[in-house]
């Protein structure tokens, strides 16, 4: 088997294990492995069956992030970093925009939608 390319340091996970759920039963396989394997497929826009093998199972990688968001343990973890950071010293705005189909427009004209299709156009 391959090594993965951790994307975590020892520190950083350790630094996130107080917020882990406790394993009952059968212990869990490499939390560093693992996490390193649902950040790698989030951050490169990846479906989970496409996760690089090094990470291990992609079920185990789907299983593992449903579970703890379902929990909120990704919740408590980014509340928690935030917290110890204090103000930001810069913001960011997002510029993100979502294209509608074009049958979407029909919507208004067909009065699905009477708050928006009583508004006056702009002319």
């Amino acid at each position: 088997m391959l090594t993965p390319p951790y994307l975590l340091t020892l520190a950083q996970l350790r630094r996130m294990a107080p917020f882990f759920p406790l394993s009952h039963g059968v212990p869990r396989v490499d939390d560093r492995r693992v996490i390193s394997g649902i950040i790698y497929v989030i951050r490169h826009g990846l479906q989970w069956r496409d996760a690089p093998a090094a990470y291990g199972p992609h079920k185990t990688l789907y299983n593992r992030f449903v579970r703890w968001s379902r929990l909120g343990v990704f919740d408590r973890i980014f509340a928690s970093l935030a917290a110890e950071a204090g103000p930001p010293g810069r913001l960011m705005i997002d510029s993100t925009h979502l294209k509608a189909h074009r049958t979407a427009a029909s919507l208004l004209q067909r009065g699905l939608f009477p708050a928006a299709s009583a508004a006056p156009r702009a002319g």
